[in-house]
């Protein structure tokens, strides 16, 4: 039988040039990467890797160093959701949830990869293999540029074949919101999909104003308006507008997912497969949104995503994330075709590879 044998886990801090702000996070001047390299007894190596912004990462890399690889080594590897339970029970007490989550993403995505890597495929098909076009759209991360800055920056991605585009929203006076949302519907015209995200930036009336105030613009969706923990908060605002509600990538449990499309305060489930558990939650998740009619959307690790978004049949649209890590990778990076969409790589697994001594001064 095949098992485990080496677990290695590793913390990077990695600069933000320049330096990236949101209505909640304030300004982010790192991205805390922690990776796991994963070697089974035939000698295949698994992949997986979670991300931070400028704190976490040293618990992250310390939950999987000192509390979970020990209880894999000697396991099967192919047994990923007997794995996967496994570590939850584990770390269940000081656990369900957030940075365990986060360490969990970190050894299921190299698990995934390993088992795609294992048997020859890519890691779309491995899941189901929907289909390998997948939407994107880009994600700016914005608030803080004055209006000719923004409108430039959309047009750089406009040229870089972005069909959609994404901007933040939660500034200090809603009006300025507004008249930002307002100049960047006029400046892509009508119809064209554009993305709001406030970063749980505001309380239910602030949010209802603002969704309110956004109703003549079209938004193809409000992302995040709230606390991700308000299921209420969440439903009433749905209730009120046309405007869809994406939200999710705040999300550490399937349980979490489960209780906002319940009550129905989500439009489009926003999953991120580094902080939910990794795969194997991300595809439940997946399924609990087509199972109640709801198309899904990703957050962040865009490299992984499109994997995961090709492989269902509801998928919407993937983000391409601002922290994104090509510099990093040896492998091709991904590009758009004439019509927006990424292509899921055949490549055997998830196809991602490190330039490890490019990452080398960053450790941590």
């Amino acid at each position: 039988m095949t098992t485990i044998t080496a677990i290695e886990t590793a913390h990077y801090r990695l600069p933000l040039d320049p330096p990236l702000s949101d209505s909640t996070h304030g300004l982010m001047t790192h991205f805390e990467l922690v990776t796991v390299r994963l070697t089974d007894s035939d000698g295949c190596e698994g992949l997986g890797y979670t991300y931070a912004v400028n704190h976490g990462g040293s618990a992250i890399r310390a939950l999987i160093a000192d509390d979970l690889a020990d209880l894999l080594i000697g396991q099967d590897p192919d047994r990923i959701a007997h794995l996967w339970d496994k570590m939850w029970w584990a770390v269940h007490y000081p656990g369900r949830g957030g940075l365990a989550s986060f360490a969990f993403a970190a050894i299921d995505i190299a698990l995934w990869d390993r088992m795609g890597k294992a048997r020859g495929m890519p890691l779309w098909k491995l899941l189901g293999g929907h289909d390998p076009k997948v939407m994107a759209y880009v994600g700016g991360i914005d608030l803080e540029l004055s209006l000719p800055e923004l409108m430039a920056q959309t047009d750089a991605n406009l040229a870089k074949g972005f069909k959609a585009v994404k901007m933040k929203v939660g500034r200090d006076r809603l009006h300025e919101d507004v008249e930002r949302v307002a100049a960047h519907r006029e400046h892509l015209g009508p119809g064209f999909p554009l993305m709001a995200d406030a970063n749980m930036r505001w309380s239910r009336d602030q949010a209802q104003a603002a969704i309110r105030a956004f109703e003549p613009y079209s938004l193809t969706w409000l992302e995040e308006p709230m606390i991700p923990d308000d299921e209420v908060g969440h439903a009433r605002l749905a209730a009120l507008s046309s405007t869809p509600i994406a939200t999710g990538e705040n999300f550490h449990t399937i349980y979490e997912f489960e209780r906002m499309i319940r009550v129905g305060g989500v439009t489009f489930p926003e999953t991120d497969v580094s902080n939910c558990g990794g795969i194997t939650p991300w595809m439940k998740a997946a399924t609990l949104a087509e199972a109640n009619n709801l198309r899904v959307t990703s957050h962040g690790v865009h490299d992984i995503h499109v994997h995961l978004l090709a492989a269902i049949p509801n998928k919407s649209y993937m983000e391409w994330h601002g922290f994104g890590l090509e510099q990093y990778f040896t492998n091709p990076a991904l590009t758009l075709d004439d019509q927006g969409r990424a292509t899921a790589p055949d490549r055997p697994g998830h196809g991602v590879a490190f330039e490890w001594a490019k990452l080398e001064p960053f450790k941590r």
